[in-house]
């Protein structure tokens, strides 16, 4: 596709000079304009806030003279409230427009199709930004951005933490006028998506199953992904012929995923793990896919996200399944101390079918870390290795194909890149080199590795440099830095409730014996409560929870002794019950918990709602005692889609006496794989006399996709039932070690527990 001219000041000038230009100051003139607007006109959008504006353009520009919609001061007309954009007219740029503070429902907040007749064809919009632009609860799912039409363009705009569920970007090809569209997603910067806690959380997907079949030609070149951890698919692609090159992603917990369609390019990406868990690069899936000249330094991800995983298929697939790897290309790649690759990723009972006819030539694998470079689970002789190095220290042994060597690292301000390797490369077939031609426009180099310093330079600084709107940097504007905290003392309720009504960072110092509520304590920023270590009561009528934490919240409980004899709450600590899109945060600390019983109401100490979120919830160096209600539940949960509550689950040197009710229950059901959480770390409490009232095991983790029970004491725990039961439908890791049990019922295990306890 041939892109449109960027737009700058003296051109918009000087198309002022030879066009109508005329400002607008709301909606409805914005209509008027556009529904009178001839090609070459500029339509100034007036500075200011656009509050519940449904902006709907249909004109109609030419080639040489598109019509141009412009904000008078790039970055100062706010789109806010209930707000979104429909294009669908030809030949038209948008530019300058921020979305923020607001919400677009159901719809698209920039949708390329004014309606199902009308869509946009050449389109573009430029310098644009939609940040937090979230619907108010986390499952009201929605697109940022949803492609339709031929032809179009969204380039060097800024795209910061979607939190409800779907896709940030997504192309749709349901029909003839949106297959083969050539459309170009360019120059933009994805400032962090954090971790979705269920699938849909791409940034940008190129299809969907249904259509797979179709070929779109959308091209995704020269943008920075920074922190896309929404799930294991950053950029999903399932249709056919498009191209992903030039891109930079730092520090993403996922990748570039081939998951449908044929003959798609990855060429000439950074991928900087710099060592971050779960850190990904590419998947391949289906036929004549190729991974060349791409460099992948310290990604640290595993199994699906492993920096480099090409999948077993499924015999006679239908197309939206796993269709086998077949006449794959992987070469000119460089691999800088990643985790193993993985080849026949998936092999189990239904995908049997192994890659075949994979070209796989001139790499080069640098690692001073690990003993292997590759991990395979079925029969790899469908790929044909040829001219690969690999680092001398590498333990494994490898086969034909593969060389060891001493490999030069030279270092520069990115990251250590590994010299390229011009005596060991392979001959590469004149059938290949003539498919380079017509695919990538070159030959594959001759040399082994990804590119020289001077293609990692151009693509890094391009990224940094040149990526996201001009009148926008990325900061950390508005976010709480660890200023300083003020302190307020309270001594009753009503003085917390006063404390906690402010949107900043408090202290607040618990100086009263007993605190009477008649609502929960509800926290919506960073709040931390300081008990002092004093025995305090709490008394409530039947409310959700004493402290329930909204979505952006952060509790910690610190120093307090909490005695719950008088509390009929629920719970003594819940989440929002409404869902919101903003996660949040729970950390208990130093305190302990006692007195607290489901016969007066209060059936648990944490309760976590369904369709809320947790980045982190930590509990640490606690005692809880004499209890009759269930300590931590995570586990509404129920519909079976991949769907939890928590990131990551800290429970550590607590103390845990005389409960009577499950200590811990984390639930995350279904067979989706996309996912990294919850992660689960258990380790260092001391469990004693303790019971479930039922049948249930004292700690149940359904679904928990990493977990480790660490040197934990269990006395006299659930002695006729079960102490720690695993359930799992899809791949977990499980570790149990160092653990003693004495008196107390069995562990349930399943085939992902990795039993050194059991091995002593």
């Amino acid at each position: 596709m041939k892109r449109l001219l960027l737009l700058t000041p003296a051109l918009l000038m000087g198309l002022s000079l030879f066009a109508g230009t005329i400002t607008v100051k709301n909606v409805t003139e914005l209509h008027q304009a556009d529904k009178n607007a001839k090609p070459g006109d500029v339509i100034i959008l007036a500075n200011g806030e656009w509050k519940d504006a449904m902006l709907r353009l249909g004109s109609k520009g030419t080639k040489e003279k598109p019509i141009t919609f412009i904000a008078q001061t790039p970055g100062q007309v706010l789109i806010t409230g209930h707000s979104n954009l429909k294009i669908g007219g030809q030949y038209l740029i948008i530019k300058g427009l921020q979305f923020l503070n607001g919400f677009a429902g159901t719809n698209a907040v920039i949708e390329f199709r004014l309606n199902k007749d009308q869509l946009a064809n050449n389109c573009r919009v430029t310098e644009c930004s939609i940040n937090e632009f979230n619907n108010v609860k986390r499952m009201n799912e929605n697109y940022w951005i949803s492609f339709y039409g031929k032809n179009n363009r969204l380039d060097h705009s800024y795209f910061r933490n979607k939190k409800n569920m779907g896709v940030l970007i997504a192309v749709i090809l349901d029909d003839e006028r949106s297959r083969e569209n050539h459309h170009s997603i360019d120059n933009n910067l994805f400032d962090g998506r954090p971790p979705l806690a269920s699938n849909s959380g791409e940034i940008i997907r190129v299809g969907v199953s249904q259509h797979c079949q179709f070929n779109s030609f959308t091209n995704i070149t020269d943008n920075y992904f920074k922190e896309c951890d929404g799930e294991t698919e950053i950029v999903s692609i399932k249709s056919g012929g498009n191209i992903v090159k030039n891109n930079l992603f730092r520090e993403c917990q996922g990748g570039v995923v081939l998951r449908h369609g044929d003959n798609n390019t990855v060429e000439n990406n950074i991928f900087l793990g710099n060592y971050k868990d779960g850190t990904g690069g590419v998947r391949v899936i289906n036929k004549g896919q190729w991974v060349v000249n791409n460099f992948f330094f310290a990604c640290r991800g595993v199994d699906f996200r492993s920096p480099l995983s090409v999948m077993n298929g499924i015999p006679n697939s239908p197309a939206h399944r796993y269709v086998q790897v077949t006449d794959a290309v992987i070469a000119n790649n460089t691999f800088y101390n990643c985790s193993a690759a993985s080849f026949c990723e998936g092999s189990d009972a239904e995908r049997t079918l192994p890659p075949d006819n994979v070209y796989f030539a001139n790499n080069i694998f640098y690692n001073t870390k690990d003993t292997n470079i590759y991990r395979v689970s079925d029969n790899m002789s469908g790929f044909a290795f040829s001219s690969n190095t690999a680092s001398s220290a590498i333990a494994q042994a490898l086969p034909a194909g593969f060389v060891k060597a001493a490999i030069q690292a030279a270092s520069n301000n990115i990251a250590p890149l590994p010299a390229q390797i011009s005596k060991k490369s392979a001959a590469v077939p004149d059938s290949i080199q003539k498919v380079a031609l017509n695919r990538l426009g070159h030959k594959l180099p001759a040399a082994v590795g990804f590119g020289n310093k001077g293609t990692l330079q151009s693509v890094y600084q391009n990224a940094v440099t040149a990526s996201g709107p001009v009148w926008l940097r990325a900061s950390a504007k508005g976010r709480w830095t660890g200023m300083q905290v003020p302190v307020a003392e309270c001594s009753s309720a009503e003085e917390v409730y006063a404390a906690i009504g402010r949107k900043e960072p408090i202290i607040i110092k618990l100086t009263g014996k007993e605190y009477m509520l008649d609502r929960p304590f509800t926290i919506q920023s960073h709040v931390t409560f300081d008990g002092n270590k004093a025995t305090i009561r709490f008394s409530t009528p039947a409310i959700p929870a004493v402290f329930m934490v909204n979505g952006g919240g952060h509790l910690l409980l610190y120093n307090l002794m909490a005695e719950g004899s008088n509390v009929k709450a629920k719970s003594f600590i819940c989440s929002d019950t409404s869902g919101p899109s903003n996660h949040y945060n729970i950390e208990m600390r130093a305190s302990g918990v006692q007195g607290f019983d489901r016969m007066r109401g209060c059936e648990s100490i944490f309760f976590s709602h369904k369709s809320t979120v947790a980045d982190s919830v930590i509990f640490a160096g606690n005692s809880f005692s004499d209890n009759n209600a269930d300590i931590i539940v995570m586990a509404e949960e129920k519909d079976d889609k991949g769907y939890y509550n928590a990131e990551k689950i800290l429970i550590g040197q607590n103390q845990l006496k005389n409960i009577n009710g499950v200590l811990l229950n984390v639930y995350r059901g279904g067979n989706d794989e996309s996912t990294m959480g919850p992660k689960l770390i258990f380790e260092n409490n001391t469990i004693e006399a303790c019971k479930t009232p039922g049948s249930q095991p004292l700690i149940s983790l359904t679904g928990v996709q990493q977990t480790k029970v660490i040197s934990n004491t269990f006395k006299n725990a659930n002695p006729q039932g079960v102490v720690l039961g695993y359930k799992d439908i899809v791949r977990a890791r499980h570790l149990l070690e160092g653990n003693s049990f004495k008196d107390s019922g069995k562990v349930a295990e399943n085939g992902f527990v990795e039993n050194r306890d059991k091995a002593n």
